[in-house]
């Protein structure tokens, strides 16, 4: 009672800023409607035959990661994929053209009752984690199970779930398929019993792309950049990160590189573009991939590419040389660096990654990534595998093999849904 009286309060005051703010921003009364399932349809009933299966991600992270489970449920399943971000439900629908993709939402009763009644899964598959209280009591009402997948939550969450005591009621979660031993024993902690918790590693690993050479897409993106020789590209980056980026970049490339920046989060871009002009008084400034696409799609070598679309980022490493991983100069906690491993990458990233131990401790033991302290450091180790080409190709075959012997958390998830949750 408590936590739906204030959650209902917090929405009260919450709701007319958005749609106030949505007069100047529309996209933010669009979201604060969807958010209150506005727009969204009824589903018929499930077949008996094949049931139906809601598949949340919070964000772009957590949908790409799902493509594997996807692509296994879908031959026996009705398949509804849920994200909660923007830019996780843009990338939901390119990536899920075919399947119903839906807003997951707000965790106020009235509107969770609605999306149930509107939705109806059977089950319903957390990757990662994402539980909201309403949300998993509405699903045990209805009798749906509920599973966490690929499940990982790192000590700063494990702490601030503790701190709340019984919320989100965790003991309603039928499965923890978790990603390894130390997530495993924190969701032991928070459900109150290991009996529920299985590990059977990250299915991000199944899904990712081990080469992108013959995707037609990619030679769209070459001729953005220019065709360039040697590319050292900066992915899902944080403020002030560009600029450090491209101060490092081109110091430590004397300008032979061609420089691709890719934003975390677009809506930035134009700020990221000044910044990244005032870097470059004497070179071919800043090319956005927009604007290229919607002209002739061709780029100069000589200038930094901005890409402000949504969904690149993983075929862009396709024409990455050297990757840094952003998120990691600053104290955000890092981002995906599996994804430019798998291609055969080398990558580099700063101190905090504390989000991604796991993959920064596979990389490293594997030989494949290079941590630096900070971005005086960056400069360094782009310098060093800029001239050194051994170097690279050593660290990029180690990391593709790395990620693909990570492989077969899919099948292990599928087998842990069936035995525990009756997901067959």
């Amino acid at each position: 009672m408590f936590y739906d009286g204030t959650i209902g309060l917090i929405w009260a005051c919450v709701l007319p800023v958005f749609l106030i703010c949505g007069l100047f921003k529309p996209r933010m009364a669009r979201k604060a409607l969807s958010l209150s399932t506005r727009g969204l349809t009824k589903l018929p009933p499930s077949r008996a035959d094949r049931p139906r299966v809601l598949v949340h991600g919070v964000s772009v992270g957590e949908i790409k990661a799902s493509q594997s489970l996807v692509a296994a449920l879908r031959e026996r399943y009705e398949v509804v994929v849920s994200a909660f971000s923007d830019t996780g439900l843009q990338v939901a629908r390119q990536l899920y053209p075919d399947l119903e993709v839906v807003r997951y939402p707000f965790d106020f009763f009235p509107l969770v009752q609605r999306f149930w009644r509107l939705v109806q899964p059977d089950f319903v598959l957390l990757m990662e984690l994402e539980a909201w209280p309403c949300f998993l009591r509405a699903a045990n009402r209805r009798g749906a199970p509920v599973a966490v997948v690929s499940g990982r939550i790192t000590p700063e969450s494990f702490r601030r779930y503790r701190m709340f005591g019984q919320i989100p009621e965790f003991e309603r979660i039928s499965l923890f398929a978790a990603q390894d031993q130390a997530y495993a024993a924190r969701f032991a902690a928070l459900a109150k019993s290991p009996d529920r918790v299985v590990v059977t590693g990250n299915v991000k690993a199944d899904g990712l792309k081990t080469s992108d050479k013959d995707d037609p897409a990619l030679a769209s993106l070459r001729l953005a950049a220019g065709d360039p020789e040697f590319v050292i590209l900066a992915g899902s980056t944080h403020d002030p990160e560009e600029v450090y980026f491209v101060r490092a970049a081109l110091q430590a490339s004397a300008g032979r590189a061609k420089l691709i920046v890719v934003p975390r989060h677009p809506d930035r871009s134009d700020g990221v573009a000044q910044a990244i002009s005032e870097l470059l008084p004497d070179s071919g400034g800043v090319e956005r991939l927009s604007r290229l696409r919607a002209g002739d799609g061709k780029g100069s070598s000589s200038a930094v590419l901005l890409v402000d679309t949504i969904g690149e980022l993983e075929r862009l490493y396709g024409l990455a040389d050297i990757v840094f991983i952003g998120g990691s100069l600053i104290p955000h906690g890092g981002q995906n660096m599996m994804e430019p491993a798998a291609q055969g990458c080398p990558v580099v990233y700063g101190p905090h990654v504390q989000n991604f131990l796991n993959e920064t401790a596979m990389l490293e033991e594997a030989g494949a990534a290079r941590r630096v302290e900070d971005p005086e450091g960056l400069q360094v180790a782009l310098a060093e595998l800029m001239g050194d080409g051994e170097m690279r190709l050593r660290m990029g075959e180690a990391g593709r093999k790395a990620v693909i012997a990570e492989r077969g958390a899919t099948k292990a998830t599928l087998n842990a849904l069936q035995e525990r949750c009756g997901l067959a």
